[in-house]
């Protein structure tokens, strides 16, 4: 033996228990506790980042591994760490060394802890823990045989499974083979003991069965957030073979949905590497970290987590199947987006079994299945606000242009009724809104033309994805004439035209492109751009990605029309023939648009119930959109079963949404040091101040200017005539007809 190789031999710590178990809880421990984690820049208030956790458990983990050595010259540990290591001798009598010849050199990766996933405020929806796997740890047996081998480990295996309760099944050919192989390795099983439960399982364990380390995704949230979020899973099982250089010390995890696997690269960090030496005897002579892992960065997403939760406890009451959307009018921020059923994401970690990913995936509920951004539904009458925006900038009807409401009215050879099968006589644009005419948006949406409010409706982003950082995020359809000559042979007609002024045919939306048109409708000059994460932060606190409040596009609405339809779906709320009066908040002045649709295979007669809107009715602040998801059969409306959802929610925030939403009041102009007298700002108006100029891009139409957006020019329609076959949607369904339902 070399002469450096017996001084390290000498200065060796000597061991009385498991210590290469001890040495590797040490080694993640204090790779963990050595390594600065990153603080969230865009964090309000102090949170227990990855760092805190896994160093509370670390120092456990450390303190009893510590304990186990009796070194024989003082020595702190970070020398103990980077210089040497006890030798290991065996598991007592059953497995007693004399000499066997396994000298070596491993160079061991050790997989980094992965970064978090926050809300706005640093708060975590995914985090990394340490904790710990059963795992058998064999010594270096004297004339050691396949049979002795496999014997001595079937009673780990068996202990394991009546101490912790669980069905560890190891072929003997594979505890031979880690033996023969990867002996120096803890061979491990994928049941989560958390440190709590350690010190009470350790007592009861036999020499060779121990504890194993390793680093676990934890969502401390469980379902909250689910289909947004994502889970991890195993990067690859743990080699059988020999030993090679850079195989990890357990496995690692790798994103397998949502922004998880979006981000994956940012949050895994990279990996560290451990040296360990061993004797001919077997016993560990020198242990060195080469590299330091360094863990993942952080992303902190634009969610609220206690808005997040509140929405999804709202769905929970309210309904068994829906979705609900809050956005920020003013910076685009997702603030919730919630879909019903939804599933706990530490369901998969470290991974889910055949059995309960069956039960997920064979649920009727479809509770994998984010109703938020997956789900493409007709929009209803959520989208008659577009319509009439679009009918009044294109001057085909004015604010006070009064057109009649009749029960019913023919279109070719087939009637189409209101909602309400009653009459409500001769109306203008804003009791239209409020009342949900049927005929009324027919007629004006034939007048209007399909390309002119189809195309309002692509700017309000209808029929495109948002993009944001979502997995499986539905398009929705916005048809085109050249879609319904690709798809059905024939151009868009009269009867198409209007379904699709009450948001029904072949148009589909997800409750995000809902609220994300309401939020374009409520700013009325710009549609923003919708952001989901606000920063990505590498280890250290060094800002990556930081995405700012930005424009998608200009909208083009005469600024007029916009106030109309504004007044019109206030009333829809606050008026007393409204059909959202259940919306109605205590605190301000709320703007929505109730919705009802058929869906579905008409077989079923499923029905959906929308309410969707902002507010305040001045200076918007924030979107939204409820869905309410009805069973096959149930008799709903937008007004009775979404509405209510939505006041259950703000109602909630009412102290944290009015110190957003209202102005703290102005202060009183007192005399000043030089005596001069002055007033009250209430004494009558100032003296204007010089605007500075607009900035172009902003969508503010300045003061005084009333700029007529160009106008729509929509295509040539065919006669007008309702066509017999309903055409399909991208689903391979038939749209339902605009039978009208209450609102």
């Amino acid at each position: 033996m070399a002469t450096h190789d017996r001084k390290h031999i000498s200065k060796a710590v000597l061991v009385t228990r498991s210590s290469l178990a001890a040495c590797l809880t040490v080694a993640i421990c204090l790779a963990v506790k050595s390594t600065s984690i990153c603080y969230l820049s865009a964090q309000t208030k102090e949170t227990s980042g990855v760092a805190d956790i896994v160093a509370e458990s670390a120092d456990l983990a450390e303190q009893e591994a510590i304990a186990l050595v009796t070194p024989t010259d003082p020595v702190d540990s970070l020398a103990l760490l980077d210089n040497e290591a006890p030798p290991v001798n065996g598991f007592g009598i059953e497995g007693s060394v004399t000499g066997r010849k396994d000298a070596r050199t491993m160079g061991l990766a050790i997989p980094a802890p992965r970064g978090q996933i926050t809300d706005r405020h640093g708060e975590p929806f995914a985090q990394t823990k340490v904790v710990y796997y059963p795992a058998i740890k064999f010594g270096q047996f004297e004339k050691a045989d396949r049979d002795y081998v496999v014997e001595w480990g079937r009673k780990r295996v068996e202990q394991a499974n009546e101490v912790f309760g669980i069905e560890w099944r190891v072929s003997d050919e594979a505890l031979w083979q880690h033996y023969r192989h990867r002996r120096w390795l803890a061979m491990p099983v994928s049941h989560v003991v958390d440190d709590e439960r350690k010190k009470e399982y350790e007592g009861e364990l036999m020499n060779g069965l121990i504890l194993h380390p390793v680093y676990l995704r934890h969502y401390p949230h469980g379902k909250s957030a689910s289909h947004i979020i994502g889970y991890t899973g195993s990067a690859g099982k743990l080699e059988k073979g020999p030993i090679n250089y850079g195989d990890p010390i357990f496995e690692r995890a790798e994103g397998r949905a949502g922004l998880e696997k979006i981000f994956n690269k940012e949050l895994s960090g990279k990996d560290g590497l451990l040296r360990e030496d061993y004797d001919v005897d077997g016993s560990l002579v020198y242990k060195k970290y080469e590299k330091r892992p360094v863990p993942g960065g952080n992303v902190v997403t634009t969610l609220d987590l206690a808005w997040q939760n509140q929405a999804e406890a709202v769905l929970e009451k309210y309904c068994e199947r829906g979705a609900f959307v809050v956005i920020d009018i003013h910076t685009g921020d997702v603030m919730t987006m919630a879909s019903r059923p939804s599933f706990d994401l530490n369901d998969f970690i470290p991974f889910i079994s055949n059995e309960k990913y069956k039960e997920l995936r064979e649920d009727p509920g479809k509770p994998l299945f984010g109703r938020a951004f997956q789900g493409g539904y007709p929009p209803a009458s959520t989208f008659k606000p577009v319509v009439a925006v679009t009918a009044l900038t294109n001057g085909e009807v004015h604010e006070f242009s009064l057109i009649d409401c009749p029960e019913k009215i023919k279109i070719g050879k087939h009637w189409f009724h209101n909602w309400s099968k009653e009459p409500e006589g001769f109306i203008d644009v804003k009791r239209a809104i409020a009342r949900s005419c049927n005929p009324w948006f027919y007629q004006v949406g034939i007048q209007t033309g399909p390309s002119a409010f189809l195309s309002v409706a692509r700017r309000l982003g209808f029929g495109s994805k948002t993009g944001l950082p979502l997995v499986g995020e539905t398009r929705g359809l916005v048809p085109t004439n050249e879609w319904m000559v690709k798809n059905h042979n024939r151009r868009m007609m009269d009867g198409d035209t209007a379904n699709l002024s009450i948001g029904q045919g072949v148009m589909l939306a997800s409750p995000l492109q809902v609220a994300q048109g309401m939020a374009g409708l409520a700013n009325g000059g710009a549609m923003p751009k919708l952001q989901l994460v606000k920063q990505v932060q590498s280890v250290n606190g060094r800002v990556l990605v930081s995405n700012e409040p930005e424009r998608r596009n200009f909208l083009n609405l005469d600024p007029n029309a916009v106030g109309v339809v504004h007044e019109g779906m206030m009333q829809v709320v606050n008026a007393g023939y409204g059909t959202g009066q259940r919306a109605r908040l205590s605190y301000t002045v709320l703007c929505g648009k109730t919705g009802t649709a058929q869906w579905g295979p008409e077989s079923k007669e499923q029905r959906l119930a929308w309410f969707a809107g902002f507010f305040p009715l001045e200076n918007p602040r924030y979107a939204f959109a409820a869905l309410y998801e009805g069973k096959p059969g149930e008799k709903l409306s937008g007004g009775r079963k979404a509405a209510p959802m939505v006041s259950s929610f703000f109602e909630h925030f009412k102290k944290e949404i009015k110190k957003s939403i209202i102005p703290p009041p102005r202060a009183m102009v007192i005399e000043d040091e030089e005596g001069f007298e002055v007033r009250s700002l209430d004494d009558g108006p100032a003296p204007r101040a010089i605007p500075l100029d607009e900035d172009e891009d902003a969508g503010i139409v300045p003061a005084g200017e009333d700029p007529r957006p160009l106008r729509a020019i929509p295509v040539e329609d065919d006669e007008a005539f309702f066509i017999d076959e309903v055409p399909l949607n991208n689903s391979g369904q038939k749209p339902l007809r605009a039978v009208p339902v209450e609102e």
